[in-house]
């Protein structure tokens, strides 16, 4: 019988492998990095809060203000006082909320009919689709405008919300996601149920495309609450959107600057709204394509 003396050391444990499936863990300088990139990213919104709430003789103060002050509901009546902004908030709603809708409902309807449906002439149609991204803006402002004019429709909001019903990135954006999100077993399975394409559409697919759709939507609600160049073309100062109201109170031989920046502090809480409200999915939805990638 060996003593404990005698009786041999346990063995080295090996070094860690670091190879393709060893987790790293973030460093010091990871961490500085993104505080570096959040603060970036946040400090012109905390800039126009900081102006929003001081008085104009503030504004050009060295050094600068850096601090809150308690000027901030009195700009914020001075804005609805000076401008139609209450219009211009409801419009910018109703047609960034429209056209939001429209683009994921089309956008998702349409992808999954270029990655699940087989029919004659998908490939090219798809491939037209995705050219339309190539042609500049700019180059069909004149006849859309002229189109707008002929059905009556200069100067309202239809002008602005039905150019917008369906884009050709959204299209392509979901037509890749469900490539790889929806098997076609799942879809062969439904068919031997007896499930036409429009119940696989609504009881299969878009339930699986919430993640994807999410973003989508972030992304186009952004894109038409921020667009000011078509709306400052077809639309009049008496029926403004947000950007249009904000270039109104920016322009003048001078510039109140607290004023505009008032106005653009509104003007970014329903943006921020609905990041908070779908924040969840959205996150989710970048996770998972990111992970499959």
């Amino acid at each position: 019988m060996t003593s404990v003396l005698e009786r041999p050391a346990p063995a080295a444990r090996p070094p860690a492998r670091r190879g393709r499936g060893a987790v790293r863990l973030p460093g010091p300088w990871t961490y500085a990095a993104l505080i570096a990139v959040l603060a970036g990213s946040a400090f012109p919104v905390y800039w126009s809060l900081v102006v929003s709430s001081q008085t104009p003789d503030k504004v050009d103060s060295v050094p600068p203000v850096l601090v809150p002050g308690g000027n901030l509901f009195a700009n914020i009546s001075r804005v609805f006082d000076q401008s139609d902004f209450a219009l211009a908030m409801m419009n910018s709603l109703i047609v960034a909320g429209t056209i939001t809708v429209s683009v994921v409902f089309f956008s998702t309807l349409a992808g999954f009919a270029f990655a699940k449906l087989k029919f004659r002439g998908r490939s090219a149609l798809m491939l037209l689709v995705v050219a339309t991204q190539a042609v500049p803006t700019e180059l069909g402002v004149i006849p859309l405008y002229m189109m707008m004019s002929d059905f009556g429709w200069a100067g309202e909001i239809h002008a602005v919300i039905v150019p917008g019903l369906v884009t050709a990135f959204g299209v392509f954006f979901m037509r890749q996601y469900f490539e790889r999100a929806v098997p076609d077993e799942l879809l062969e399975a439904g068919r031997m149920d007896g499930c036409s394409s429009l119940r696989l559409y609504w009881n299969v697919v878009l339930p699986a495309a919430r993640p994807a759709a999410a973003v989508l939507g972030l992304f186009t609600f952004m894109q038409a609450w921020n667009d000011f160049f078509w709306p400052l073309v077809v639309l009049t100062p008496e029926n403004p959107t947000v950007q249009t109201a904000l270039s109104t109170l920016a322009s003048g031989y001078t510039t109140d600057y607290t004023l505009v920046l008032t106005a653009a502090t509104i003007g970014t809480v329903p943006v921020l709204a609905v990041f908070l409200l779908f924040g969840r999915q959205i996150v989710g939805g970048i996770m998972q394509g990111a992970l499959k990638g």
